[in-house]
């Protein structure tokens, strides 16, 4: 049994087209790379399914192994049929896509963006916190030699400035020291 080389390059040619076609930003480009990847895939089950046989029609007096086998045949039906299913339903999503927005292209969410774009902010890394105090810390020796650090919560102070909710934590620590 051989494998044609001119199904192998089609093969090929296929999936990369499908591929290179699904990373665009065109919903149309997308459904002809579904198409694609789905018609690759059928083709992958015509290669490598063997070598033609006999029709699987009985056949007084034929040994088995003469038969073509009738699986990935079902196979490629089925795949068939899926493609078909995912082809309906992007045509739908294309569609509703361009009733609503008039546009082809997949845009950026806002919010997305927003969210990418704004600072790390961790409000319990950030946070001002109590430096805490032990009767076997020494408060004349050198920070160096207690491992205390000068960490005075500028940044914190400024992103809190910045977003203008200085206020706002500065109450809820007030109602933190009141419980």
């Amino acid at each position: 049994m051989t494998v044609n080389l001119t199904l192998i390059v089609l093969l090929a040619a296929f999936f990369a087209a499908g591929i290179y076609l699904l990373l665009e930003r065109s919903l149309t480009r997308v459904l002809l790379g579904l198409i694609l990847l789905g018609n690759g895939a059928n083709i992958l089950m015509l290669a490598m399914s063997g070598g033609s046989g006999r029709s699987p029609l009985y056949i007084p007096g034929t040994p088995a192994e003469d038969y073509a086998d009738s699986l990935p045949q079902a196979l490629i039906l089925t795949a068939i049929v899926i493609t078909f299913a995912v082809t309906a339903f992007m045509l739908g999503i294309i569609y509703r896509s361009w009733v609503l927005g008039r546009e082809d292209d997949v845009q950026d969410d806002p919010e997305d963006r927003r969210v990418a774009d704004q600072d790390s902010y961790d409000w319990e890394d950030d946070a001002d916190v109590v430096a805490e105090t032990s009767e076997f810390f020494d408060e004349d020796a050198p920070a160096e030699r207690t491992g205390a650090t000068a960490y005075d919560g500028a940044a914190t102070r400024e992103v809190r400035t910045a977003r203008g909710d200085d206020d706002a934590a500065a109450g809820s620590r007030r109602q933190g020291d009141a419980l």
